[in-house]
C-alpha cells in the first residue's frame, strides 16, 4: 500500500461511478475489491457513497440523476484530474477544441470542477482541489493505476490533453494499427490512447479506468459470478501483465490489472 496526501497537476485523482442502483454497486465493489462504504446523506432519498479501502479514499459512487437517464446516459465511471485552477483549465480547454459540459462550480468546501468534452467526444472532469485532494491510496489490491482513452482521433485527442495538461505522448511504434501512446505526466506513467483501429465503429468515445488486483483470474471469476459482463477474459500481455475488461451488473465498464511479475518488482 501507498498512501498519497497530494496529486501533481495533471494526474488522475478521482474516480467516480454513476450507476443506476447504488445499493447493488457497492454490495459488488465490496465483494470483488474489498472496499467500504461510507455513505453520505445528499437530500431526502439521496446519498453520495465514499469507497474506502483500509480508512482511506480509494473512490466514489452515486446515482445517475433522472435527467441524465431519461437523456440516455448508461451507468459509467468518470475519471477526475488535477488541476491547479478549475477556471483557467476549463476556458483553456475550450480554446483547445472542447465543449463544456458542465462549466466550474464549487462542490461544498471539498474543492472546485468542470465536466469537459474532449474533441473526440471522450468527457472527463477536472478538479481543483480544496479540502478533498482525492484518492488517498494506490498500490494495493482495489485501487485505480491506468486508464486508456478509447478514441477515433488518437492524433486529435493526444494534441489536446498535451496541451491541456503538458501530459507527455509516447509514441513508440510506427505502424498505426499496434502504435499505442503512452501518456506519462511529470516522471509518471499514468495511462495510454490505444490505436484508433481498436476503436469500436460508433462506439463513443471514453475513458476506461483500470483498478489493480492481486489475482487478475480470481477477481474476474468472482465478478462473472456476481453479474458481472466479461468482455474480455482475463489476458496476458507480454511484460505487461494480464488484464480483463469488463461491465458491472449495472452496466459500468472498467478494467482489472495484475502487473506482470518483473514490473511489479521494480515498481
Amino acid at each position: 500500500m501507498t498512501t498519497i496526501e497530494k496529486h501533481a497537476p495533471g494526474a488522475f485523482c478521482w474516480v467516480e461511478l454513476a450507476t443506476t442502483d447504488q445499493n447493488a454497486a457497492i454490495d459488488f465493489y465490496s465483494k470483488i475489491f474489498g472496499w467500504s462504504a461510507n455513505n453520505m446523506p445528499m437530500g431526502p432519498n439521496d446519498f453520495y457513497t465514499i469507497f474506502q479501502l483500509e480508512g482511506r479514499d480509494t473512490a466514489a459512487g452515486c446515482t445517475l440523476r433522472p435527467e441524465q437517464t431519461a437523456g440516455g446516459v448508461p451507468p459509467h465511471w468518470s475519471l477526475y484530474i488535477a488541476v491547479e485552477s478549475a477556471d483557467a483549465s476549463a476556458a483553456r480547454a475550450e480554446q483547445l477544441g472542447g465543449k463544456l459540459l458542465a462549466a466550474p462550480f464549487d462542490v461544498f468546501d471539498a474543492g472546485r470542477m468542470a465536466v469537459v468534452q474532449d474533441p473526440t467526444g471522450a468527457a472527463f472532469c477536472l478538479w481543483q482541489p480544496k479540502k478533498n485532494t482525492g484518492i488517498g491510496i494506490n498500490a494495493s489490491h482495489g485501487t485505480l493505476c491506468w486508464a486508456d482513452l478509447s478514441t477515433p482521433d488518437q492524433e486529435r485527442a493526444g494534441q489536446f490533453y498535451s496541451d491541456l495538461f503538458g501530459w507527455q505522448i509516447m509514441k513508440e511504434d510506427e505502424d498505426p494499427a499496434h502504435n499505442y501512446w503512452h501518456i506519462k505526466n511529470g516522471e509518471e506513467f499514468i495511462g495510454g490512447i490505444p490505436p484508433s483501429a481498436h476503436h469500436r465503429p460508433g462506439a463513443p468515445a471514453h475513458w476506461l479506468a483500470y483498478f489493480t488486483i492481486s489475482d487478475c483470474d480470481a477477481t474476474a471469476a468472482e465478478a462473472k459470478n456476481l453479474g458481472a459482463t466479461l468482455y474480455m477474459p482475463p489476458t496476458d500481455f507480454e511484460d505487461v501483465g494480464r488484464i480483463s475488461v469488463m461491465a458491472d451488473p449495472q452496466g459500468a465498464a472498467f478494467a482489472i490489472f495484475k502487473a506482470a511479475a518483473h514490473r511489479a518488482a521494480a515498481s
